[in-house]
């Protein structure tokens, strides 16, 4: 990885003259009081590795006649210069070869000098940054749409589910009515059967009451007609036979009742009132149970689109152990972005900027008060673990700062420029403060 060997700044924005030799691993700590030249440092530095878009809109000293003045030299050799009175640049390499901004973008990522820009970006826009650069943001982003497109899907289900079994709840329900339908066609035509069957017996009864009448007539006659007393009583006979005939057929004479076929038939409209409304809750709770089936197949796509989600950020690159993507946010160590602390935020936007581009071996971090030692000291152990450099700003004089800018000036460097006929000024190395 390239890391920044050392530097000198004159005259650009607050700083008057600074030379820094940064630590190559860990925590380079730039400090002082407000409007002493902290971020100018930083700000000098972009400008140098970046190009003119990180040229500060004043970026001549106020007061100074003399033109900015920035060298850097890399640790792969290249030496990277802006001076005289347009600023240009120049490269060389270690063979004293030139080249340009070209060369110094191939290697320096744009966020390692602007980390603001990552960190200030939406959660959305850092969780995409991550996904592309690990190569499965597309298909994140494909297995995403179709989990939301099967959610919306079961939740409507779900919906409809719930509207049926309340639906076939509030249903009444007659235990006592028939399963189907009844006819009243086939009522009718059992009652038509058995009136029928009543009428012959009727039939046979006004047959009885004839013969009866005819034999006692006939017992009149054999008494007023006793000269016709063979005739009559051969008569009398044959009426009696029929008469046995008669008698016996009209004991064992049943009439069938037609009550409850009339019941049923008057009261047909009612069961069949309750049959309907057995049926529409049988129907209903079918469809309820049909829209819940549909719930749970969908639920089980969506957990195995969730499993191959997880399976694809597991099986990923990830700069940093603990760091994921979940529901389209940087997740780190279990917590969003803004959940976490100073230091872990710090972590995660490096170990994604070393990511980007593998041989930019440092980065450039403003306002470090907001940490406070205990902190400052988790993060500088973990960047010389991970071989990184941060060359940082914080509002302080204290020993966790590796140099302080007072007034433009590195402490103890003045002689930079009051004493131009100094040869060479002393170089702060980080650490020694």
């Amino acid at each position: 990885m390239i890391k920044i060997n050392k530097l000198e700044i004159e005259n650009v924005k607050r700083v008057k003259a600074v030379k820094i030799e940064p630590t190559p691993n860990g925590l380079t700590i730039v400090g002082g009081k407000n409007n002493q030249g902290k971020t100018s440092v930083l700000d000098a530095i972009a400008w140098a590795l970046g190009g003119n878009k990180y040229r500060p809109s004043q970026a001549n000293r106020e007061g100074s006649v003399v033109p900015p003045y920035l060298h850097i030299v890399l640790s792969n050799g290249l030496v990277v210069e802006r001076k005289g009175k347009n600023s240009d640049l120049k490269v060389i390499d270690p063979n004293g070869q030139k080249a340009g901004q070209q060369l110094l973008d191939s290697f320096v990522e744009e966020l390692a000098i602007n980390l603001p820009k990552f960190m200030n970006s939406t959660s959305k826009e850092k969780a995409n940054i991550l996904l592309q650069i690990i190569g499965v943001g597309d298909k994140l982003a494909e297995l995403e749409r179709k989990e939301m497109e099967l959610y919306n899907n079961r939740h409507a289900i779900g919906q409809i589910a719930d509207q049926k079994a309340k639906f076939a709840k509030e249903q009444p329900y007659y235990p006592d009515a028939p399963k189907e339908l009844i006819s009243p066609s086939e009522l009718i035509k059992q009652q038509q059967e058995i009136l029928a069957r009543n009428g012959e017996n009727q039939r046979k009864r006004q047959n009885l009451a004839q013969i009866q009448q005819q034999h006692t007539l006939q017992g009149q006659e054999v008494e007023r007609l006793r000269r016709q007393l063979a005739e009559a009583e051969a008569v009398y006979a044959k009426l009696g036979q029929d008469l046995a005939t008669a008698q016996k057929d009209a004991l064992d004479l049943v009439d069938e009742s037609t009550e409850e076929l009339e019941a049923n038939i008057q009261q047909i409209d009612e069961i069949n009132r309750k049959v309907r409304a057995n049926l529409d809750k049988e129907k209903a709770e079918e469809e309820a149970n049909e829209y819940r089936n549909q719930y749970d197949n969908l639920t089980n796509q969506i957990e195995k689109i969730r499993k191959q989600k997880t399976d694809l950020l597991t099986n990923a690159d990830l700069p940093l152990e603990g760091l994921s993507v979940e529901d389209g946010e940087l997740i780190y160590k279990g917590q969003k972005w803004d959940n976490m602390s100073g230091s872990d935020q710090l972590k995660v936007s490096t170990a994604i900027v070393r990511k980007l581009k593998p041989d930019c071996g440092f980065i450039l971090l403003d306002k470090l008060e907001q940490m406070d030692l205990d902190t400052l000291k988790e993060f500088g152990q973990w960047l010389e673990q991970e071989g990184l450099q941060a060359i940082a700003t914080r509002v302080s004089t204290g020993d966790e700062c590796s140099i302080i800018i007072e007034d433009g000036y590195a402490v103890g460097q003045q002689s930079v420029v009051e004493q131009p006929s100094v040869p060479t000024a002393p170089t702060w190395k980080a650490g020694e403060f």
